[in-house]
């Protein structure tokens, strides 16, 4: 990609159909891949309880205040008739 910027883009690179873009944009995120940083399991174990502590904490939070709003709407509509 880095090459498009000097050449002009992809759009003024002569003999560059569809086909060859896409080659070169599978080229490009396996390169881009190899870069990565991939964690270890041990890591990938502590994120994914993280997240799924924090899931579940924040479903019951949203469910009690549902809950709560719920009872309060519908005592307030009641009072009003």
């Amino acid at each position: 990609m880095a090459t498009e910027v000097m050449t002009g883009g992809p759009e003024l690179q002569p003999g560059r159909g569809r086909i060859g873009r896409f080659v070169q944009f599978l080229r490009d995120v396996r390169n881009e891949l190899r870069k990565v940083t991939w964690p270890t399991f041990d890591e990938l174990k502590k994120a994914t309880t993280v997240i799924v502590i924090f899931v579940t904490i924040l479903g019951i939070a949203i469910g009690l205040m549902d809950s709560f709003f719920q009872w309060l709407f519908v005592s307030l509509v009641a009072r009003m008739f």
